[in-house]
């Protein structure tokens, strides 16, 4: 009788993980650059060991066993500043943070006070030979070629380095928008980068479409939660039935 409390309660578990992933995706509709994540399940099937069974039947348990990004791109959004860049097609932007480098489709860049490229979290952006793009004052009229060539009126000062991986699904995410990725998936040059200067990439997210995922996943929680209750009220039932038969 426990096996049905233990069913119940892996789905339950489940449930709670993919709420997580569609509030994570609800609260970065507006991050840029941001791909949206899903939950992959499977059906774990092991036998019952119920004392008495003359037979041994399959019990099913839900199981997540990863969280998949939505690669697809979002909306371009035409900002008409100069050091926004959105990427058109395959690849991310590499940063330099404290512990490596980590990669974002989000081109929301500026310049802080020391003339360096950064993100919105001050992190470096890097230009193709893993330095940081960095502009003298008397850097002006900044363009952004298509294929990422960085110049001013003083002439070229680099190019962007655009990346790309093998499997996108074994990114790690730790922020929004921005990913690392693990050793066995090195970053690879994206040969003939496409960038868009003075445009940003929106989040995938389809807001729609995960508030219907969110009230579905409740409903089904719901249903769940019921499910236990009524089963615990049953196994109490069978517990007293037996006491006073005893």
């Amino acid at each position: 009788m426990e096996n049905t409390s233990y069913v119940a309660l892996s789905r339950q578990g489940a449930l709670r993980r993919q709420m997580d992933v569609v509030a994570n995706n609800l609260a970065n509709m507006s991050t840029h650059g941001f791909k949206g994540g899903s939950m992959m399940f499977v059906e774990h099937l092991v036998k019952s060991e119920e004392a008495g069974s003359p037979i041994s039947p399959r019990l099913a348990y839900t199981r997540d066993i990863a969280t998949m990004i939505d690669t697809a791109p979002g909306a371009t959004e035409t900002t008409g500043n100069p050091l926004d860049v959105a990427i058109q097609g395959e690849g991310y932007f590499a940063l330099q943070t404290p512990d490596g480098e980590s990669y974002t489709r989000n081109g929301r860049f500026q310049l802080d006070n020391t003339g360096q490229l950064v993100n919105q979290l001050g992190q470096a952006v890097l230009a193709d030979g893993g330095a940081p793009v960095v502009f003298a004052p008397e850097d002006t009229e900044i363009v952004i070629s298509s294929d990422g060539t960085i110049s001013t009126n003083n002439g070229e000062l680099g190019k962007l380095r655009v990346v790309n991986f093998e499997n996108e699904q074994l990114l790690e995410r730790i922020s929004g928008a921005q990913f690392t990725s693990p050793e066995d998936n090195p970053a690879q040059a994206v040969e003939n980068a496409s960038i868009l200067q003075g445009a940003v990439e929106g989040s995938n997210v389809q807001p729609i479409v995960e508030m219907s995922r969110m009230i579905e996943i409740h409903r089904t929680y719901d249903g769940v939660r019921d499910f236990m209750k009524r089963e615990d009220e049953r196994q109490k039932s069978m517990i007293r039935d037996l006491a006073a038969t005893s």
